[in-house]
């Protein structure tokens, strides 16, 4: 005869199986390759921030592990994304300047100085102008960004005039930099932010290209005092995060809109803000240092205006080969839309 109780036992063993052969649903764990140090702006308040609010809005189904090293040099993080190699990562558009010639008007001189609303006009004319350009094939564009108006910075000498640009070696960081210096009359010398201290010290560069915050937060406030500063910035940088198109289509639907709500446009944001966080800091610690700032000659700035537009014309025609219908639309597109932004 079966007792209840031998009954119960026979179910609860039978119940406890099932359960052990049936898969738990586990988060889904992404990784994120980053090249700044973990002390770095970029990661404290913007990368980590991004990784707790993606936790947040799906409720811990979808985790982003950022990686203790990055797994490529920085002009590689694009194709680490796309090929998914790593499934989120981060960087600028042209350290690959051929792939992105449409996002060149960006970085030209003009660009503007809130980097907030730069960063705000840039995703927006990304999605109205570039979203299906082959150049972003095989990804999901998260945010985009800009750092607010790069300027020149010397070790020595006031540059207001065009004159005092002639021959000056400069520091730069990729090739609208050196066309912009080279039609300056300027010398320029290609080399990461990080060498510039060194290079300083040692007279290889008389100066160096570089957003107010990048002169503090790379330590170069004791040989950079001299600053010159253009009204709508000398020149800027455009950034991307990006994750990887697959792993983003595996997600599943409800976190794929979770997630949604606090990319695009706003991510972008934040990314700006960040900038115009540091900006003001650091010109306040190196005015209180005796720094010396000069607003760029009206001279100076018709000079920039001048070789502004000659890469704008030149820029219509490549952008066209690289699939933008219309680029003269895209880039006053763009100036409308900062500005506006701009003026809130």
């Amino acid at each position: 005869m079966i007792t209840v109780t031998t009954k119960f036992l026979k179910g609860a063993v039978a119940a406890a199986a099932l359960f052990a052969t049936t898969p738990m649903a586990q988060a889904e764990v992404l990784t994120m390759s980053s090249w700044v140090p973990p002390t770095h702006f970029i990661h404290t308040d913007f990368l980590v921030p991004l990784t707790e609010k993606i936790a947040e809005v799906t409720e811990g189904r979808v985790t982003v592990t950022i990686l203790p090293a990055p797994l490529a040099s920085p002009p590689q993080h694009w194709e680490l994304a796309r090929t998914g190699v790593a499934d989120i990562t981060w960087g600028n558009f042209t350290y690959e300047p051929e792939r992105f010639v449409s996002m060149w008007f960006a970085e030209f001189p003009n660009a503007g100085t809130n980097a907030e609303a730069q960063s705000r006009a840039l995703w927006q004319t990304y999605e109205k102008f570039l979203a299906g350009n082959a150049a972003f094939d095989g990804v999901k564009l998260l945010s985009v960004g800009m750092f607010g108006g790069g300027q020149l910075h010397h070790g020595s000498k006031s540059i207001t005039s065009p004159g005092d640009v002639a021959n000056q070696k400069f520091r730069m960081g990729g090739p609208i930099q050196e066309k912009l210096l080279t039609a300056l009359g300027a010398v320029p010398v290609a080399a990461p932010a990080t060498k510039a201290y060194e290079m300083l010290e040692s007279g290889v560069i008389d100066g160096s290209l570089h957003t107010m915050e990048s002169v503090v937060n790379f330590r170069l406030e004791d040989v950079l005092k001299h600053h010159t500063v253009f009204p709508n910035g000398f020149y800027d940088a455009t950034f991307f995060v990006a994750m990887n198109g697959g792993k983003w289509d595996a997600l599943s639907d409800a976190d794929k809109a979770a997630i949604e709500g606090i990319i695009g446009e706003e991510l972008s944001a934040a990314w700006g803000r960040n900038f115009d966080n540091q900006d003001q800091p650091a010109i306040e610690k190196m005015t209180a240092a005796g720094h010396e700032f000069n607003d760029a000659s009206p001279e100076l700035i018709a000079a920039v205006d001048t070789v502004y537009a000659s890469m704008v014309a030149d820029w219509i025609g490549a952008a066209k080969s690289a699939g933008v219908a219309d680029p003269e639309g895209m880039l006053a597109f763009y100036n409308a839309t900062y500005a506006a932004l701009a003026a809130k």
